[in-house]
């Protein structure tokens, strides 16, 4: 650099300068140059509203703007006209890469993150490139990290306050973090007493990991935890559902499901997931008038759980109480466990199940309907399914009382999640009678058994296979007295397929077994959250019949484009 400096001469060919003049020239032409920056900028949930002023003002500011493709997308209309470059996932490096060289040439380069971009986002990756490179910011580009709405404090407002007291955040992500350490991670905060949220807590390539978090954290806390699942938070597709430690895995859960774990006080009230700050160990919350004046709320005395035990601090004498501290503890923690929590802190379940008027008939009574709609009331909420049942949810501490009721009413209940659910025929409302007690039985054997993933059974009770059962997990066809079975179908996706074709004319007195030994071989050996159709790829057998591949991909170019 300095032989450079020493070279350097005039366009116009004239006489080199004297050293010390050489210098200094440089010295201004460089004071000319714009000095280049980058803006790390957490620009929040995604929503314009939620968006810091600073963040938007940076992004209109930058003279290119990088980041991953989704995140252009919900800040497309601040980026038009400039240079962009988008990239895919795990491309994290490449975008800090070409962020430096942009702002090494004089640029003002935004690089983008949804929430904050210091939690899991760009800054940290940023620092450690330019850090590779010997950078010193007196000296080299500028960096300026703005930071953002988090989805721990985004999904939080939407839920309620589940995070007024003590909380932690845990990626499950495995791919550059060592699942041992994620693992002590976990541990540590149960055992800790964590609010905890949950960051990449599932993707189709990582199933294992929610399932492994769950089992540990029902370790140190009760099943019956609240637990709230927020997915695109104040974005277009924002989906939110309040269930429990026990039952959560029951929901969908995906990268963009942000999960929020209640410690051992979050309760639920009015559809708000709460957890409390412990002012009622000092205020009684529902009077105006407060048994404590200000002057003595911060007194030892007033305070046993605190670390003194309820002593004055820092005076050489002090009086003895009657009772030890820890006595003293134990007492106004039981005053307000029993006198007071019981009460305001209830937790009310949340009781999930489906309902149906049977595997075949598809009518229902209006009695049937009004005893349902009686047992919802306001608060709860049912959902029709396209598999020929009601999902519902209600709130309540008797899940006895309420099947008992329905039941009598000539409703058919199953649970739901990774369960197997059994359909047959939608069209002719079961005039084909021979194979309905086939269906029936495999309903009453299979019905709500636990599996990897959700499992759908279909059941046609004819050759024109009306309803489509070749299109599910498993596919029953009755013709001619006899049964087809077609097994793997895929349902969704660019790939969709129907289900093989494994075996046909199968006599009446085998199917049942033979569908009952494929589920429980399934059950028995099949990953955690792998669909059926994965499963009969991975083992290529099931009960003797062989896998094939029966479709042909579908190339598309660009589909999010």
């Amino acid at each position: 650099m300095l032989k450079m400096l020493f070279l350097l001469a005039n366009k116009k060919g004239e006489n080199f300068l004297h050293e010390s003049e050489r210098y200094h020239h440089k010295k201004e032409r460089v004071g000319e140059m714009k000095k280049g920056k980058i803006l790390v900028v957490g620009f929040g949930p995604g929503d314009e509203a939620h968006m810091t002023f600073r963040a938007r003002e940076a992004i209109v500011e930058a003279d290119m703007v990088i980041g991953y493709k989704t995140y252009m997308d919900l800040v497309s209309h601040l980026i038009k006209g400039k240079a962009i470059i988008r990239t895919g996932m795990t491309e994290e490096v490449t975008r800090a890469q070409e962020a430096v060289k942009e702002a090494e040439q004089g640029k003002t380069v935004a690089v983008i993150s949804s929430g904050d971009a210091g939690l899991y986002g760009m800054a940290g990756l940023v620092y450690e490139v330019l850090m590779d490179k010997g950078w010193k910011e007196e000296e080299g580009i500028s960096v300026e990290v703005i930071p953002g709405i988090t989805a721990l404090n985004s999904c939080a407002a939407l839920l309620g306050a589940p995070v007024m007291h003590d909380a932690c955040t845990i990626s499950l992500s495995d791919h550059l973090t060592p699942w041992e350490l994620i693992e002590k991670r976990v541990e540590a905060a149960a055992q800790a007493d964590f609010v905890i949220a949950l960051y990449n807590p599932k993707s189709g390539r990582r199933t294992r990991q929610i399932e492994e978090t769950q089992r540990i954290l029902l370790k140190y806390r009760d099943p019956k935890t609240p637990v709230g699942l927020v997915k695109s938070a104040y974005r277009e597709r924002q989906h939110i559902v309040m269930t429990n430690l026990e039952d959560m895995l029951n929901h969908e859960i995906g990268m963009l499901t942000t999960v929020i774990i209640g410690n051992n006080s979050t309760f639920y009230y009015d559809g708000k997931m709460i957890t409390p700050r412990g002012y009622q160990r000092k205020y009684t919350l529902g009077e105006e008038k407060q048994q404590l004046k200000p002057s003595e709320r911060l007194k030892p005395e007033t305070e046993p759980w605190a670390l003194h035990g309820g002593k004055k601090e820092n005076l050489p004498k002090f009086e003895k109480k009657n009772s030890p501290p820890a006595a003293i503890a134990n007492e106004a923690l039981n005053i307000v466990t029993t006198a007071k929590t019981d009460e305001m802190f209830k937790q009310t379940p949340i009781f999930e199940f489906a309902v149906s008027p049977g595997v075949w008939e598809k009518s229902m009574s209006a009695s049937q309907l009004a005893m349902l709609a009686e047992i919802v009331g306001d608060n709860g909420e049912v959902r029709y399914t396209p598999d020929h049942y009601l999902q519902v949810s209600v709130e309540t501490d008797s899940p006895e009382e309420i099947t008992a009721r329905l039941e009598r009413e000539g409703w058919e209940l199953s649970p739901v999640g990774n369960v197997v659910h059994v359909k047959g025929c939608d069209f002719c409302d079961g005039e084909k009678k021979e194979s309905i007690p086939y269906a029936e039985e495999i309903k009453q054997k299979l019905e709500g058994l636990k599996v990897p993933k959700i499992l759908k059974i279909g059941f046609n009770g004819c050759g024109m296979a009306c309803y489509g059962a070749v299109t599910d997990d498993i596919g029953i066809v009755y013709r001619r007295g006899a049964f087809d079975v077609f097994l793997g179908a895929k349902s969704i996706g660019r790939n969709a397929h129907t289900g093989q074709p494994v075996v046909e004319g199968l006599v009446k007195d085998e199917l049942v077994d033979l569908i009952v030994n494929i589920v429980m071989e399934y059950k028995e050996k099949g990953l955690p959250n792998e669909r059926f159709y994965k499963f009969f790829k991975r083992v290529q057998q099931i009960q003797g019949l062989q896998y094939q591949e029966m479709y042909t991909p579908v190339e598309v170019n660009n589909p999010c484009e």
